[in-house]
């Protein structure tokens, strides 16, 4: 099961024990920093976790499923996660 936003906001305000809207605010706002930096294509790196990257992929051939025809698809940037090698080590423990 993924754990949801709603719970990490509930876990959030049990350790540091603040009322369920400040908690929500913090969750919020660091969202929404890793997001603005993602947008304006720089990395976010947490230490002990690991690295949001922006990758660009170039303009490529693909195919439409539904009728076969052949397509140019356009040129994008993707979000990519690297864990850490804390991270990676406690999930292989």
């Amino acid at each position: 099961m993924a754990l949801t936003k709603a719970q990490i906001i509930g876990i959030i305000q049990n350790h540091l024990g603040l009322p369920r809207k400040k908690s929500s605010e913090i969750f919020e706002a660091l969202l929404k920093i890793i997001k603005k930096t993602l947008e304006n294509g720089e990395d976010v790196l947490i230490s002990g976790f690991g690295k949001f990257c922006v990758k660009e992929k170039r303009e490529r051939k693909g195919r439409n499923p539904a009728t076969g025809e052949d397509m140019m698809l356009a040129p994008r940037k993707i979000v990519t996660f690297k864990c850490s090698g804390k991270l990676r080590d406690k999930i292989n423990a």
